[in-house]
Parts: structure tokens; C-alpha cells; sequence
């Protein structure tokens, strides 16, 4: 239990500081919930944290009839990391890297929350929660499911958004999948 909760706080950490210092200032779009998050911010003025628990809900509804143990698990880091990715929201406005450089560390951190999470089989929600289901399924690894369907919100939220470079929040997704990828495989072996 310990070790979840550890899990849980130090991965929302990396993700919240990742999406507030480093894509948010660039108007890059991470992939899945926390990318529908971002798109929404970006437009609407929403709270990404909040629209991220919003968005979520029907996945969690799903995980509590199929993957009860997945619900349990993931409830928790879907609350600690939106009301964290809410509360640095203040880091936004400071001064930041440049995109190439921003995109690059964002990943990292934010690739470095996830699979830190998924090792306690914990998650932020949305993708990360679909992901362990369809891996739990198939022969698939978490990170390559989360970066098909991370692919798939950037090119919406480049469509959607002006700002958006698609570029870098591309590279920023493969660094968020490369991230977990290696965390994920490197540990669960």
C-alpha cells in the first residue's frame, strides 16, 4: 500500500510538472484524456485536471463492472494527478524552455509519472486505464497502446487548435510512449 501511494504522488508530480512548465507554454497536445484535457483548456478556458476526471468517468464506470481491480487502482491516480495538474497550473506562466527542448523534457517527465504509475499498476485515467485493459487482453505493451491513441488526440487537437505544433507535440507523445515504454518493460521483467 505504501508503495502505491508513493507510486501515485511521485508519478502525478512528474506528469503535473510536465504538462504545466513544459507543454502548456507551448500550446503542445499530449495524447488521450489528458490531451482532451489540454485541447479543452486551449479552447474553452477549462480546468484540464478537472475536464481529465470528467472524461474519464465513463472508462471508470466500465472498469468497475470488467476490471474491478483496475477501478480501485486507477481512482486513485486519476484524482491525485488532475488535482495536481490544477493545482501547479501557476507554473504555466513562468519562463520556460524553448518548444524543441520543452517538448523533449515534457515527454520525459510526464512519460516518467506514467510508467512509474503503471508499475504499481496505477493510473492517471483515460488512456492509461484503456491501455492496461487492452494489455491485460492482448499481447500488446501498455506504452505502444497509449502511444497509438495519444497519435490519434494530437492530430485532433492539431486540427482543432491554431497554436498546436504538431511537430513538437509528436515528438513530445513518442518521447511520453519511449518514457513508459522503458519504465514499463524494464520492470515488469
Amino acid at each position: 500500500m505504501f508503495k502505491k501511494i508513493i507510486s501515485i504522488l511521485a508519478g502525478s508530480v512528474f506528469i503535473a510538472i510536465g504538462i504545466n512548465y513544459f507543454a502548456i507554454p507551448h500550446h503542445l497536445v499530449d495524447g488521450g484524456i489528458i490531451g482532451l484535457g489540454l485541447i479543452a483548456k486551449y479552447t474553452l478556458g477549462l480546468k484540464p485536471g478537472l475536464t481529465i476526471i470528467v472524461l474519464s468517468l465513463p472508462l471508470y464506470i466500465y472498469a468497475w463492472f470488467h476490471f474491478r481491480s483496475y477501478f480501485y487502482n486507477g481512482l486513485h491516480g486519476l484524482l491525485v494527478t488532475s488535482l495536481l495538474i490544477d493545482y501547479f497550473h501557476p507554473l504555466s506562466s513562468w519562463d520556460t524552455a524553448p518548444i524543441l527542448v520543452s517538448a523533449i523534457t515534457g515527454g520525459f517527465m510526464i512519460g516518467t509519472g506514467i510508467g512509474i504509475m503503471l508499475l504499481t499498476k496505477t493510473s492517471t485515467g483515460g488512456v492509461d486505464l484503456l491501455a492496461l485493459m487492452i494489455a491485460k487482453s492482448t499481447t500488446l505493451n501498455v506504452g505502444i497502446i497509449i502511444l497509438i491513441i495519444d497519435s490519434i488526440v494530437i492530430l485532433f487537437g492539431w486540427i482543432i487548435i491554431q497554436e498546436t505544433t504538431i511537430i513538437f507535440s509528436s515528438l513530445m507523445v513518442i518521447m511520453i510512449g519511449l518514457t513508459t515504454f522503458t519504465i514499463t518493460k524494464y520492470y515488469t521483467e
